[in-house]
């Protein structure tokens, strides 16, 4: 597949799944969410230390803040990313209710004064993924970029529903594989290239870093 038809089956696959999630009600997305962040809670309790970096939820994606809440009751930094300029790798600053914000593209928004902070866990969503862990994003490409250019790089948890997964994304050079993938099935952790699914049974807690 050439560059061009590259990007625009991207395009077509990324209005088809955002479509789709944002026809869910909003008492699905509510258990959805629920059932998430118990996998979340019960397979990652490392998320409770360090600094959690998450995003800012548009069109009906996961919504973070609520685990965001109650894991900084245990301790933890939570931080939120900010774009700096197109083509640049993003930044992480502070986050927690009380903080001055702005609003940015899409209606993404973020911290624009708080401290600046380095991720050891990354919540980040995806508006498709499939089984080589790879994530179909909005196309800009600023946490591949970023990613890419960290050398202490965040433990990469990426979040979605089952209905998001495709075959593949058809992954290039620059696309940026994630460590794990939470949907409201379970914990899928990515090993030699391909993402298998966890059973959620109590010995198998994992601890991120």
């Amino acid at each position: 597949m050439g560059s061009a038809e590259l990007k625009a089956w991207r395009a077509a696959e990324r209005r088809r799944l955002i479509a789709a999630r944002e026809a869910l009600s909003r008492e699905t997305l509510e258990a959805l969410r629920r059932r998430i962040d118990g996998h979340l809670e019960c397979g990652f309790p490392g998320l409770a230390r360090g600094v959690l970096a998450l995003c800012w939820p548009i069109r009906n994606e996961y919504d973070a803040r609520h685990l965001a809440r109650t894991l900084r009751t245990r301790g933890a930094l939570t931080a939120l990313p900010v774009v700096l300029a197109r083509g640049r790798p993003l930044l992480f600053r502070e986050w927690h209710p009380g903080v001055a914000m702005a609003e940015g593209a899409l209606g993404i928004r973020y911290p624009i004064d708080s401290r600046e902070l380095t991720p050891d866990n990354l919540l980040l969503p995806m508006n498709g993924w499939d089984l080589a862990g790879y994530r179909l994003g909005y196309g800009g490409g600023f946490f591949d970029r970023t990613l890419g250019g960290m050398k202490a790089k965040p433990a990469v948890i990426g979040v979605s529903l089952e209905q998001a997964r495709i075959e593949t994304i058809d992954p290039q050079s620059w696309d940026w594989p994630v460590d794990y993938v939470v949907t409201e099935r379970g914990v899928y952790r990515r090993s030699a290239g391909r993402l298998n699914f966890l059973d959620p049974t109590p010995d198998q807690a994992r601890n991120s870093r």
